[in-house]
């Protein structure tokens, strides 16, 4: 008997990346940020100050086993190995399983210095929108954090939330976005907050003879406006930039900058890295402290 497998349309690409071109060996300082989130894990790895390799991978259910899996395949092919590494900070949602990490710190402030280094100086608002919550954070020229908001009460808004929707409307989630901008006319958002209510009404639109395109723009759409209402109550200060999964969803970004009449910043490096990049520049920073001290 032959086993049909499922499509599963909610699985994202996972990948990893290194620069060949990149000689590690006679670095002065290498350093790794770990970031394990409720849905994904990062692994960044920097050779003086410098991007050299990173991972992205989905987060299994063993936080620490989600860390060494998630380093192991951002080492792979580099000949480097993890006692190469000199500072490693664990960062996000499981930060503190990081069985290898000689640091915990908060997301918070790690997507701030991540941010400041993927989009620059200039970054005074970066909106994190992770796998399980959404994160308003102000922060100065240096990347440090001045204020911030979150909302996790629920996984509408979150990428969660467009998983559970890419699976309700068999559309691959890297799909969703465009999709749900090819619509001759854009739709009211769907108008409950809570993912389960709101998968509840998508299937009553969808029997009512709204288009798989037409629902998703309804749901991007509230998503978009969620969110915006967060950026509120912070105070949007440009530039404004942001991080996370959802950030590569063009129609929840197009309907967000919209929303809010703001432009975001882009960048050449992967929205879902940031947290882990900020966790890297840390450790860099607390390598060349212990190592001051040492002298």
């Amino acid at each position: 008997m032959t086993e049909v497998k499922v499509k599963e349309f909610w699985r994202w690409k996972e990948y990893n990346w290194h620069d060949e071109n990149k000689d590690w060996k006679g670095a002065e300082t290498i350093t790794a940020g770990v970031d394990v989130g409720s849905v994904s894990s990062q692994v960044v790895i920097m050779v003086d100050g410098e991007l050299y390799a990173y991972s992205n991978m989905r987060t299994g259910s063993d936080s620490p086993d989600s860390a060494r899996n998630a380093m192991n395949w951002a080492l792979e092919d580099t000949g480097m190995a993890l006692d190469d590494i000199h500072y490693i900070v664990g960062t996000g949602y499981g930060r503190v399983n990081v069985p290898f990490a000689n640091r915990a710190i908060t997301e918070i402030a790690c997507h701030a210095r991540g941010g400041n280094y993927m989009y620059g100086p200039s970054v005074r608002t970066i909106l994190d929108m992770g796998g399980q919550d959404c994160k308003a954070i102000r922060c100065d020229e240096r990347g440090k954090v001045t204020n911030f908001l979150m909302n996790d009460k629920c996984a509408a808004g979150t990428g969660r939330g467009m998983e559970v929707f890419a699976d309700l409307l068999a559309v691959s989630i890297e799909d969703v976005g465009d999709l749900s901008l090819d619509v001759e006319e854009e739709p009211e958002p769907v108008s409950s907050t809570c993912v389960v209510f709101a998968k509840s009404e998508a299937t009553s639109l969808l029997r009512e003879g709204w288009s798989k395109k037409k629902v998703l723009a309804a749901y991007c759409s509230a998503m978009a406006h969620r969110v915006v209402s967060l950026l509120d109550r912070i105070g949007v200060e440009e530039d404004f930039a942001i991080t996370g999964g959802i950030a590569k969803n063009s129609g929840v970004i197009k309907r967000l900058e919209g929303e809010l009449k703001i432009n975001s910043l882009k960048s050449k490096h992967d929205t879902q890295i940031a947290g882990a990049l900020g966790g890297a520049l840390f450790a860099k920073s607390l390598a060349e402290k212990q190592r001051k001290k040492g002298a």
